[in-house]
């Protein structure tokens, strides 16, 4: 059972970047065919998918925030990570990281797997 636990400070400033990481266990994120996403949801909003990253490496992102989203990953400590930059108060969220042993998918319904959630709030 893949299991997904994610990190990083619960407060970024504007204009800065937002990292957090996601760290998992019960399965290798290399491995044939899943897909690593971040999805987000803010205060009275549905679920956003942000962006993917797959077993071999390749990432796609959200047209919406492909300006400001990077999303990679380190196989030796079996985990990936998120960066957004110049955030606003607009990214204010519980950030998920989640995860589908398929092919990968914009539709947050599509992931089995997810972490509990980590609130991050963009203010000065």
């Amino acid at each position: 059972q893949v299991q997904l636990q994610e990190s990083g400070p619960g407060l970024v400033k504007p204009s800065q970047t937002l990292s957090l990481s996601c760290i998992v266990s019960g399965g290798s994120i290399t491995t044939t065919y899943y897909a690593w996403s971040w999805i987000r949801q803010s205060p009275g909003k549905g679920l956003e998918w942000m962006g993917v990253i797959t077993y071999d490496g390749s990432a796609y992102y959200s047209p919406s925030l492909k300006s400001r989203i990077s999303i990679s990953r380190d196989t030796s400590k079996n985990q990936f990570s998120l960066q957004l930059s110049s955030v606003t108060p607009e990214d204010t969220a519980v950030y998920y990281c989640a995860a589908r042993w398929a092919y990968w998918s914009a539709f947050s319904n599509d992931y089995a797997y997810w972490g509990q959630g980590t609130q991050v709030t963009v203010s000065s």
